[in-house]
């Protein structure tokens, strides 16, 4: 979708530049790995969270063949510019024993706020290299804390009261990333025209680098491959 960016200079000037949606999907070649259960038999409240069993979500291969949970961002083409981190906090969740979502993106900056939905004791560890560890208990359904991150980097978070439970949280010092859906989709909103390196990463099957040019149309596709050989 196009839209048109603007600012009005000292003197009453108006500038406007084109800035459009790259979009795109990842797709998975090969045949899908069977998806492990996750054994919560040794905390009853989990076990009971779930009617159906809960599996992991390391691989999530989408019914039409596309991979879920791929961190697409910009990882050159801004020219350095700087972004304000948003106002509008991101909200990480604990919920039936497993973190909710599995991959999400934050800005430098910006608010997490994380949740502890269950009525039994969880702890966050964050495994950050860049930004500074923290490994906080949250005994009691309806907790909350939050953090900020100064360094860019993507790190796992794990629970050492449930070992089964992981995810991943990528810090960027731009809001130009994705996190591909059940259809492998994703959408990386109001980049100006130019021409950038996309990155994508998934927790298995690694990264992967391709050239978009976001054109005077104000718009752009970009579509990955990752091979489960």
């Amino acid at each position: 979708m196009k839209r048109i960016l603007c600012s009005i200079a000292m003197l009453g000037i108006s500038f406007c530049a084109l800035a459009g949606d790259v979009t795109g999907k990842v797709s998975f070649d090969g045949k899908a790995p069977a998806a492990a259960r996750l054994r919560m038999d040794a905390d009853k409240i989990c076990a009971r969270a779930h009617k159906a069993p809960v599996m992991g979500e390391d691989v999530v291969v989408n019914k039409n063949g596309t991979l879920k949970n791929v961190l697409i961002y910009v990882k050159d083409g801004l020219g350095g510019k700087k972004f304000d981190a948003p106002k509008d906090k991101v909200v990480f969740d604990q919920e039936g024993c497993v973190y909710d979502p599995h991959v999400l993106g934050i800005m430098v900056g910006q608010t997490l706020e994380v949740l502890n939905s269950d009525p039994t004791l969880h702890n966050v560890h964050s495994l950050s290299k860049a930004n500074t560890q923290f490994n906080q208990a949250m005994p009691m359904k309806g907790m909350k804390l939050t953090k900020t991150f100064d360094k860019v980097e993507t790190f796992k978070v794990k629970c050492e009261v449930h070992p089964w439970m992981g995810a991943y949280i990528g810090v960027f010092n731009h809001p130009y990333y994705a996190v591909t859906d059940d259809n492998g989709n994703f959408t990386i909103k109001g980049l100006s025209a130019g021409t950038y390196t996309l990155e994508a990463w998934h927790e298995k099957y690694g990264t992967q680098t391709m050239k978009v040019t976001v054109d005077a149309s104000g718009k752009a596709t970009a579509d990955f491959k990752y091979s489960g050989k």
